[in-house]
């Protein structure tokens, strides 16, 4: 049996290669995809290979994960629950993708992860595992009959005793998970929805109390809804996140705390970094402004909780998501133009946007005299607008 691992190198993964190899008396195959995670992946091939596995893939994904999947997203302004811009979601459904990919090409038998059952990452592993290769048998550790770890020391001393090497002894009071678009912090300290999250927790963006004291002035070029330069430098879809990181970090944009429904069932708090995913959000949203139709914005906006909670829920893969995609995407055709946004103390402000496809024209919105617009003519429309008002009025007479 060949079993192809989800792999990052720490303590519970390292454990599922030994504990997969052991169990299904298998060749296991390390898999780790770089989604801008930041953490060190020199020497990740020698440990999987020390820990039990017969070889180990690490992949640079940040471009695709930017290009293919982001961007995408920001198309449709997806936003989950009003606070939520789907940093974690969005990087499941590909790095599921690759792994299935891999696993085609080793001629794996199976693909297993360390996704816990209690949280939505199995869910989106799974679905895209399924979505892509129905035939696939996945290993779900912490849900297999086989696996008797019931706490972090346990699988310590596992490692210890196997000679399974591991960096880490101590467990932060809370769990991380980053990527280029954001990170997350959940879980220990934070559980507790009435504890405000301490200021040194912090990895993307300063803590308020340490925002540059000078606003910053950014501008985004957009071409059909896709970033494409920043302060008129034009960079790949990986460095624009990173740039704009950057320069969020600075002025302390993008930090969200919130409970979000999950959706295996249960509400859970977790505060979001997404310095460079804030601003983009609010500059497309800025440039769609002067370049969309009214109707075709009004359409697209009632889109946006349904394919947010399509990507949430794990269904990227799914029909209804890329027929909503398709829609989306043709809803961008002429959204291309600048658009400016300052920066200070947390906030993000558009304070300008310009389009060779603007809809905008001062002629008909202006206060002065114009020669393009009747305005007794607003009370034909108004009448008409009415009349069911008006009607029922009347009818309220005779109703109580």
């Amino acid at each position: 049996m060949k079993i192809v691992v989800a792999y990052s190198g720490g303590l519970d993964t390292s454990v599922i290669v030994k504990w997969a190899k052991d169990t299904y008396n298998a060749e296991v195959i390390a898999y780790c995809a770089d989604v801008g995670q930041a953490e060190e992946t020199s020497g990740l091939k020698e440990k999987a290979v020390k820990t039990g596995a017969s070889k180990c893939y690490v992949e640079d994904l940040t471009e695709e994960f930017a290009r293919d999947f982001i961007f995408p997203m920001m198309q449709a302004n997806a936003i989950y629950e009003e606070n939520y811009l789907l940093g974690t979601s969005i990087a499941r459904p590909l790095i599921g993708k690759r792994l299935v990919e891999i696993a085609k090409a080793e001629g794996a038998d199976a693909i297993c992860h360390g996704a816990t059952g209690k949280g939505n990452d199995q869910v989106r592993f799974e679905l895209t595992m399924y979505a892509l290769d129905p035939s696939i048998k996945v290993i779900a550790a912490w849900r297999d009959p086989n696996w008797k770890f019931t706490s972090r020391t346990e699988m310590m001393e596992y490692a210890a005793k196997n000679g399974i090497p591991i960096s880490q002894s101590i467990k932060k009071p809370y769990s991380m998970d980053r990527n280029l678009l954001h990170i997350s912090f959940e879980g220990g300290i934070l559980e507790d929805p009435w504890n405000e999250c301490p200021e040194e927790i912090h990895v993307m963006t300063k803590p308020l109390s340490q925002a540059a004291d000078q606003p910053e002035d950014v501008i985004i070029h957009f071409e059909k809804g896709i970033p494409v330069s920043v302060n008129g430098k034009e960079l790949s879809p990986a460095n624009i996140m990173r740039t704009l990181n950057e320069i969020g970090s600075k002025h302390a944009v993008g930090r969200v705390d919130i409970v979000e429904n999950r959706f295996v069932g249960m509400k859970s708090r977790g505060v979001y970094e997404t310095p460079a995913g804030t601003i983009l959000y609010y500059a497309h949203r800025g440039l769609e402004e002067i370049t969309m139709d009214r109707e075709v914005m009004f359409l697209r906006d009632s889109f946006i909780p349904t394919y947010a909670r399509m990507i949430y829920n794990g269904f990227w893969f799914a029909p209804e998501r890329e027929m909503l995609q398709a829609a989306i995407t043709e809803s961008q055709k002429f959204v291309t133009g600048d658009v400016r946004v300052k920066l200070f103390k947390g906030a993000c402000h558009v304070t300008g946007r310009k389009s060779p496809y603007s809809l905008y024209d001062v002629n008909l919105s202006t206060f002065e005299k114009d020669d393009v617009y009747d305005q007794k003519d607003a009370s034909g429309f108004i009448k008409l607008n009415s009349l069911r008002l008006r009607t029922l009025a009347r009818s309220a007479q005779h109703r109580y």
